[in-house]
């Protein structure tokens, strides 16, 4: 009797660290900005969106941090405060005397982070790659990292190959969001489809919110991750001009 409760706490033990599921969200807040009301600062709308999707991990873009036009508070901090997760800021840029950029969101600790700059062939706006080490339940650890790549094409795509060359080093299971400004058939996806695994079957439009026609917005997993998508969908809101992008994923 004794031998066999010891069997079944270990296959649940193994069950628990080898069958983990995480909720993703990958989301352009537009600053916190309802496109349908301008100059309107509507935070609330955006830690509603992430509350109401149970999400482990979120990945933001176009994130304020004490910037005149939503107020100058420092939404990083607001949105962590907002939500009850831990949470890592990566500018992009300096702008109008505050900083400008995405934001990690997360329910469990985060025992790492590190924030890359984005190579810049071309003059544009600068754009960085913020990754985080997660512990999650059960002692297992997983990355994350969250991104916003440039419009201008030829940056566009040196900056899918460095986050492949940074993908490259990774053991551990890698997840990566973002808002990629690039539609499943341009070559910067399809060069990042080389390292990284995407839901290709459930994927509809995500830009705009009103009539949207493009899918530029992206949950990847690592290649050498043994994965299952349990779920993958956009989310309804009118909070921002892109729609929230939610997936589960289990972890084989």
């Amino acid at each position: 009797m004794r031998k066999s409760l010891l069997t079944f706490a270990l296959l649940c033990c193994f069950a628990a660290v080898f069958g983990q599921r995480v909720r993703v969200v990958s989301y352009n807040i537009h600053h916190g900005n309802p496109p349908a009301q301008a100059g309107k600062i509507d935070l609330e709308a955006i830690a509603k969106v992430i509350i109401d999707s149970k999400a482990d991990l979120v990945g933001l873009q176009e994130v304020d941090v004490r910037i005149p036009r939503s107020g100058g508070i420092d939404q990083a901090h607001q949105l962590a405060q907002l939500t009850g997760m831990y949470y890592f800021f990566s500018k992009g840029i300096d702008y109008d005397g505050g900083e400008y950029g995405t934001l990690i969101l997360s329910r469990y600790p985060i025992v790492g982070n590190r924030r890359y700059e984005l190579p810049m062939p071309e003059s544009s706006e600068g754009r960085s790659l913020a990754i985080v080490d997660v512990a999650l339940p059960h002692g297992r650890t997983i990355s994350f990292a969250n991104t916003h790549l440039d419009l201008n094409e030829t940056n566009k795509v040196a900056q899918a190959g460095y986050i492949n060359e940074l993908g490259d080093w990774y053991d551990r299971p890698l997840i990566l969001v973002g808002d990629m400004n690039a539609k499943p058939q341009s070559k910067a996806i399809q060069l990042l489809d080389t390292c990284f695994a995407r839901n290709v079957e459930l994927n509809g439009p995500t830009y705009p919110n009103q009539a949207p026609d493009s899918e530029i917005d992206y949950i990847m997993v690592g290649k050498h991750s043994n994965v299952v998508w349990r779920t993958y969908k956009t989310l309804s809101s009118d909070a921002s001009d892109h729609f929230p992008l939610f997936a589960e994923i289990e972890f084989k």
